[in-house]
């Protein structure tokens, strides 16, 4: 039986955060709605309370019933979590005098308390908190203090409950790994057999008995999502899976060609299929970000299912659906931000059972497993790219000019990424290393691209927009292009990269020189929140 921490999730934007972290202490773990505790689950060794926009007062706060699992369990609460558990147990939570936000160091850690065990005095720690603990239920003693917040983490005294006002699974709190270790392996008793290799020996074995002798269709983006998902079923089935690779003319350039050629040389049964020529004339004339993908996805459908009726006997339909895709889509908030292009269930015509091998993972353990299963480098550190393409990247109408342009200049940055390399050492090395970036130590230094060292980039084309310009003696009007690059661990959030100025002088420069349509190079320094990723 596979042991599972249950992270019961209050709104934090940092919800997911915290399950990575257990994952990367080779624990499963599932999130869930606060309200959604599952009862009777003989697999679950402890309960981690996430954070949350609201303060335990507010009327619309999110509550649960902490019998369900208090006295029963090890419990963590992080943040709100910490304040719920304090405010229903008989302890006192005001507000702030002022918001408690950023780094903060352990002036007083009881060492000898098992969540800190390891942990060094005066360590820093994150907080991010407008309300804070002013006193603790009675029975509980506190086990950390900062200089400004005097209960910054307490304890039971009989029973397994430990309660944090900062972040543990943030990078700024440096020992955060070392206090989620303590909880999930020391306290809660992980045996720490979640890994790459036996997810992969695992879902084969369930593959092979869920599907048995059945034809399996999947629909392949070229992205490393489908792709793992792809190799995996291959493993499995072997023969019985068709993949279908539809191009609907804004993907990367040249990409239809490269991926198909690399998904040939993985040994799968590839169909691909140019709709190109129908996306772009019902997209014509289109602006609106949410219709586009609207369109697309619906042109998608009717594309792949055309394709899959020449499949005879097919009874299944694949996808690379990964954990975060599955919690976004379930936002307890209930605002949809903008629509996900694989969930969301399938097209009643279709009349095929869902397959997702990948719903419990991670992105990057989505990467971890593509090392396992032997796959090319290449294929497994591709950056993220949306479903509809370069179509939610170009403001304004679609045309096939405006898709070349943009093609033409995200070459240019793409490569250059890829190409330009950088030392890393420190935090900024222990970042990219945990990110599964295969990379050698050298004198505490590593190499890497900048390509390796980034979430996702791609390029925007402003093509609402014109700008003047001069090339020669030549007065130009033509389209500006805004680089994007981010630093992220789970897409949630994330930052701007920091590039340096000579290779964003160098890229400015050819993209400007080399192609046509294009006199302005911008680049995007906002972070998420409150932009997103994409610009559409």
């Amino acid at each position: 039986m596979q042991q599972k921490i249950i992270i019961l999730d209050f709104g934090s934007q940092t919800t997911q955060l915290i399950g990575r972290r257990v994952r990367e202490l080779d624990t499963f773990c599932e999130i869930l709605p606060y309200n959604k505790f599952p009862k009777d689950d003989p697999s679950v060794i402890g309960v981690i309370l996430s954070g949350s926009p609201y303060s335990v007062h507010d009327p619309e706060a999110f509550k649960v019933d902490l019998s369900q699992f208090v006295g029963r369990l090890p419990v963590l609460g992080i943040c709100y979590g910490a304040q719920f558990i304090s405010h229903t147990l008989g302890g006192r939570v005001e507000k702030a005098d002022s918001r408690e936000y950023g780094r903060a160091h352990l002036k007083t850690v009881d060492t000898e308390n098992p969540l800190f065990n390891g942990f060094q005095q005066n360590s820093q720690v994150w907080m991010s908190h407008g309300d804070t603990i002013t006193a603790i239920p009675e029975g509980f003693k506190c086990i950390a203090s900062t200089e400004d917040v005097r209960f910054a983490a307490y304890a039971a005294s009989t029973e397994p409950i430990w309660a944090v006002q900062f972040h543990p699974e943030v990078f700024h709190t440096v020992q955060g790994t070392q206090l989620l270790k303590n909880f999930v392996v020391d306290i809660c008793g992980s045996t720490q057999s979640w890994s790459a290799a036996s997810f992969v020996d695992t879902t084969v074995a369930e593959l092979k008995q869920q599907v048995g002798d059945d034809r399996v269709i999947l629909g392949l983006s070229g992205g490393v999502d489908s792709s793992v998902c792809a190799v995996l079923l291959n493993r499995a089935i072997g023969k019985n899976l068709t993949c279908i690779f539809v191009d609907h003319g804004m993907l990367r350039k040249n990409e239809f060609r490269d991926v198909m050629h690399d998904y040939e040389c993985l040994g799968l049964n590839v169909i691909g299929v140019d709709a190109s020529e129908k996306f772009f004339f019902d997209l014509a004339g289109v602006t609106d970000p949410e219709q586009k993908r609207k369109i697309i996805g619906r042109d998608f459908v009717e594309v792949f299912n055309a394709e899959a009726k020449k499949i005879t006997g097919a009874k299944w339909l694949a996808q690379g659906t990964i954990y975060p895709d599955r919690i976004e889509s379930l936002n307890i908030t209930g605002k949809v931000i903008k629509s996900h292009h694989n969930v969301g269930g399938l097209p009643k015509e279709m009349h095929l059972q869902l397959c997702e091998p990948l719903k419990w993972l991670f992105k990057d353990e989505v990467r971890r497993v593509g090392r396992q299963l032997g796959m090319p480098e290449h294929l497994i550190t591709r950056h993220p790219f949306p479903g509809p393409g370069l179509a939610v990247r170009i403001l304004g109408d679609i045309t096939p000019e405006k898709v070349r342009i943009l093609q033409d200049a995200d070459d240019i940055y793409i490569r250059g990424l890829r190409d330009y390399k950088v030392r890393l050492s420190g935090e900024e090395a222990r970042k990219v290393l945990a990110a599964g970036v295969p990379a050698a130590m050298t004198d505490g230094e590593i190499e890497v691209s900048l390509y390796d060292q980034i979430w996702q980039a791609g390029t925007v084309l402003l093509s609402t927009v014109r700008s003047v310009g001069v090339m020669g003696d030549e007065r130009t009007y033509e389209h500006p292009v805004a680089l994007r690059a981010v630093t992220s661990t789970d897409a949630m959030t994330a930052d701007w990269a920091h590039l340096p100025y000579d290779f964003m002088a160098k890229v400015s420069n050819e993209i400007i020189n080399k192609v046509k349509g294009v006199n302005r190079v911008c680049y995007d320094i906002s972070s998420k929140p409150p932009s997103t990723i994409e610009w559409e």
